[in-house]
């Protein structure tokens, strides 16, 4: 499942995406509403956390962008705004729950698994990552760059998911040989470069925009330029 909070506080930051993350939820995270705006409308996500004082675009009005784009999102606001003017008025501009800071992670917890569970099956059926103009079914597990389909092996396709699901973090080589191969790291092997080097050729090659990155001496992260 992939989330997006829309949130300037690094304290909340840190406990939402820690803690989420501990629950297997992928976590991206936007520090003003301009760029939620723009995660939010370009990629999929099962969930949206948005606060309501945000730089930029404020989570009221950002609330209502991403709502008359994609209807079947739903949206939680997380706020320290907790008057009942306060909470009626997130709810009108399209939020489906309302939790007021400070917050018990477990509540919030709660309130997630309840509304993916009201919108499981009226959201889109297949779950999707998209980056940039790179598509991935992981229902069908099939791959698009642009209008292109991209064939990719079994050890190809294992390797971009997770890449993907990592999206802009750097990943050692023992990661991916733990994730995508699940053997311990083997300081002789070129396996994982190996696969890197096939993938590049398959993703990026006939591309003007490379997704697949080199991080020298650390290892290797898909995001966009």
């Amino acid at each position: 499942m992939n989330l997006l909070l829309v949130e300037d506080e690094p304290n909340v930051v840190s406990v939402v995406v820690r803690g989420l993350a501990a629950e297997g939820f992928n976590v991206s995270v936007a520090p003003d509403g301009h760029t939620g705006e723009k995660m939010a409308l370009t990629n999929h996500f099962d969930l949206i956390i948005l606060d309501i004082m945000l730089p930029g675009i404020n989570g009221l009005e950002l609330c209502k962008i991403i709502k008359k784009e994609k209807p079947n999102v739903p949206i939680i606001m997380l706020t320290a705004l907790g008057s009942t003017e306060n909470i009626v008025t997130g709810l009108d501009n399209g939020a489906d729950d309302y939790l007021i800071k400070p917050f018990k992670f477990a509540e919030l917890f709660a309130r997630i698994r309840m509304l993916l569970r009201r919108y499981n099956g009226s959201t889109n059926p297949d779950q999707i990552i998209n980056i940039s103009d790179l598509q991935i079914n992981l229902t069908a597990k099939n791959v698009k760059r642009g209008n292109n389909e991209i064939t990719l092996t079994a050890t190809e396709y294992r390797l971009l998911e997770f890449l993907a699901r990592n999206k802009s973090k750097i990943l050692s080589r023992i990661d991916i040989l733990e994730n995508v191969w699940d053997i311990d790291f083997n300081l002789g092997t070129n396996v994982v470069d190996v696969y890197v080097n096939y993938l590049r050729k398959k993703i990026d090659k006939n591309s003007d925009q490379k997704l697949i990155h080199t991080a020298v001496g650390l290892g290797y992260v898909l995001k966009e330029s």
